[in-house]
């Protein structure tokens, strides 16, 4: 378990945050996000706290992007449903119950998985709306037509990724709307691979 007992105020709630944050949307805040948080107007001042978390044993950074933070010995909760049967989705079939249970972590359990909420109806036609939660698997490669979550300078998409001669098209699944094209040499990078949808209706 982690051990809090040499945190400063500050440095407790500067973990809190960025816990919140990739418990939120499965990734780590920027280095500006945490200054505007916490009213640090230098960089500097925010690299000092994230050096003393590592060195308290707490975080881990595996790159020199703030998103590249690893929280040290944390769970997150899972949750299981009773899955009570099979439903038809074509002719209707016999009811049989079962006393299984659905535990989400079989399903999405994997370290190296995260979920973040959709904004926007740029997917709509590959059956993902606004304020569905898409599950996704970290990766820094994809192949052609994997549905990616992307991140051009500090901002995230969720698009169909295409690799072009000298640069890469980010499809959306709309037709009211444009592909976006980014050069190879710009600052892109696949954060991971849509393997999962969740609805909540």
């Amino acid at each position: 378990m982690p051990d809090f007992s040499q945190l400063t105020e500050r440095q407790r709630e500067i973990y809190d945050f960025i816990r919140d944050k990739i418990e939120g949307r499965g990734f780590g805040p920027t280095v500006r996000e945490i200054g505007e948080g916490f009213e640090i107007k230098s960089p500097n001042g925010v690299m000092c706290h994230l050096k003393a978390l590592e060195k308290k044993g707490l975080i881990k950074r595996t790159g020199f992007r703030a998103r590249a933070i690893q929280l040290i010995d944390h769970r997150l909760h899972t949750v299981e449903l009773p899955l009570l049967g099979k439903v038809a989705a074509g002719a209707p079939m016999q009811a049989t119950a079962t006393d299984d249970r659905l535990d989400f972590k079989d399903l999405f359990g994997d370290p190296n998985y995260f979920a973040l909420r959709v904004q926007g109806q740029s997917m709509i036609e590959n059956h993902i709306d606004d304020g569905d939660f898409v599950v996704i698997r970290k990766q820094q490669t994809a192949h052609n037509g994997e549905r990616v979550v992307a991140m051009i300078d500090d901002e995230v998409t969720l698009k169909r990724f295409y690799r072009e001669k000298n640069r890469i098209r980010l499809e959306p699944a709309n037709e009211s709307m444009a592909p976006i094209y980014v050069d190879e040499d710009d600052d892109i990078h696949i954060l991971g691979v849509l393997v999962g949808v969740v609805r909540k209706c």
